[in-house]
């Protein structure tokens, strides 16, 4: 198992709502992290599993106290909150100034999210959504224990622009420096495109196109589909059938296609204690069936 970082350079190519629709249709355990230092989302737009709000005091603000002490990767299961749909979710900060409680323990927070996988009791993978990064973003420091760091952009050519260069300048502070194509080190970076599902296979040729010439060492790993009506049932605000939406259709592509090329270094069975379910038995953020479902 492993963690997996999501990030953007700018804007607003839905980070949060990718972290969501991924993990709903993660093929085995998952916890979503919201470890974006300027605050998380979830509680202003989800419902906890006892159909309430969710609690904003429990998740990375209650976790930095106990990292203090030091944080076993098990300890994480103490902070964490299930969505309506069973989604198990540590929650974000309430505003960027709470993130001064977490000042040093971000290396000891991405230490214990790597090695959830390595718990006796309940493995899991955890997808991180790190929120807009820049060079002096503190959740940055969680990326050197990722198994892979994915960098949302749209399609905009200077959005386009903007994930190359940050690609490049995050290869050059992870890895030393500048890499051909052909070279791998960890983490590794890809880029996910939201992009309209007509245009995608075009725009992944150019986008890997200009990230080899930029000597980034990453690539376009997939594409997830532009669709407001998705992301709109995602976060429970319109009804319908997630599962058909075009946007869990999309994550479900990028899901098979990462595990395709990387699940045999993730291969660690998910089973667990915490209620965890395994890829037939998994259901989305709100009560959907997970895209991974029986599939």
């Amino acid at each position: 198992m492993a963690l997996i970082a999501l990030a953007a350079d700018k804007g607003s190519p839905g980070v949060t709502t990718a972290a969501v629709a991924l993990s709903a249709v993660w093929p085995r355990r998952v916890l979503l992290a919201e470890t974006d230092p300027a605050g998380g989302d979830l509680v202003y737009r989800s419902a906890a599993a006892h159909g309430g709000p969710l609690n904003p005091n429990t998740g990375m603000l209650s976790i930095a106290a106990t990292a203090r002490r030091g944080l076993v990767p098990d300890q994480l299961w103490d902070h964490v909150q299930p969505l309506s749909g069973g989604l198990e979710v540590l929650v974000g900060l309430g505003m960027a100034e709470q993130a001064a409680g977490l000042a040093g323990l971000w290396p000891t927070l991405g230490r214990a999210f790597a090695h959830l996988a390595d718990s006796p009791n309940a493995p899991a993978d955890v997808i991180a959504d790190c929120g807009r990064i820049s060079g002096d973003t503190p959740a940055v420091e969680l990326f050197p224990h990722a198994a892979l760091v994915l960098l949302l952009s749209r399609t905009e050519p200077e959005a386009i622009a903007r994930v190359r260069d940050r690609a490049a300048a995050l290869s050059a502070k992870l890895h030393g420096g500048p890499r051909g194509a052909g070279s791998l080190a960890t983490p590794l970076i890809g880029v996910v495109l939201i992009a309209d599902p007509g245009d995608s296979a075009k725009l992944v040729h150019q986008v890997n196109d200009m990230l080899v010439a930029a000597q980034t060492g990453a690539h376009v790993v997939g594409t997830l589909a532009d669709d407001p009506a998705g992301a709109e049932q995602l976060a429970g605000r319109r009804r319908g059938r997630l599962d058909k939406s075009l946007l869990i259709r999309s994550a479900r592509k990028v899901t098979a296609d990462l595990y395709q090329q990387y699940g045999a270094a993730w291969s660690v069975p998910a089973e667990g204690p915490h209620g965890s379910q395994g890829p037939h038995g998994s259901q989305g953020p709100h009560g959907q069936p997970a895209a991974g479902a029986g599939r």
